[in-house]
């Protein structure tokens, strides 16, 4: 009985196993892609022109909490622009799967940023679009991404795309 508990086990796990990287790490560019993406849009009132809300928020009320002490933001406008354009840039180039990694990497920067921000988001925000992010740099997009598609385009396997070594 145990043993076929056993053997059960092994060929679930296997099957799990079989699943392609690709799709996963499809899946965890457009999962991390979505909330910036969303939070990008709410920044704008139109083209490069920030909204009233974001220049409030950046202005007046976001403070970076370092070492138990709220500071202003430097140059409030300027992070703010910065922000709203990352929001807006890197989800798409993560759902495209073009320059995965160094989108990623900007994600994860803004993370930081934003866990400096709000600190109380770290367990339910923070640390999973870290620990994606941090994936993505890790392991690139996958053959589901542009990087690969122009890797094979131009006869060269660009780097970041995921692919075990030949």
């Amino acid at each position: 009985m145990f043993d076929r508990a056993i053997a059960l086990w092994n060929r679930l796990d296997a099957g799990l196993g079989a699943v392609p990287a690709a799709l996963a790490l499809l899946a965890l560019r457009i999962a991390l892609a979505i909330p910036f993406w969303r939070s990008g849009l709410t920044k704008w009132d139109g083209f490069l022109n920030l909204s009233t809300g974001a220049r409030y928020l950046f202005e007046q009320e976001f403070k970076l909490h370092i070492f138990g002490q709220a500071f202003a933001y430097p140059a409030p406008l300027t992070m703010a622009f910065l922000a709203g354009l990352g929001e807006i840039i890197l989800p798409i180039l993560l759902v495209l799967g073009l320059g995965t990694r160094f989108a990623a990497l900007g994600i994860l920067g803004m993370t930081v940023i934003i866990q400096l921000t709000v600190p109380d988001g770290l367990i339910n925000f923070h640390l999973p679009w870290f620990a994606m992010a941090l994936a993505l740099v890790v392991y690139g997009g996958g053959t589901l991404s542009a990087d690969r598609l122009l890797g094979g385009f131009f006869g060269q396997r660009v780097k970041g795309s995921a692919r075990p070594a030949r």
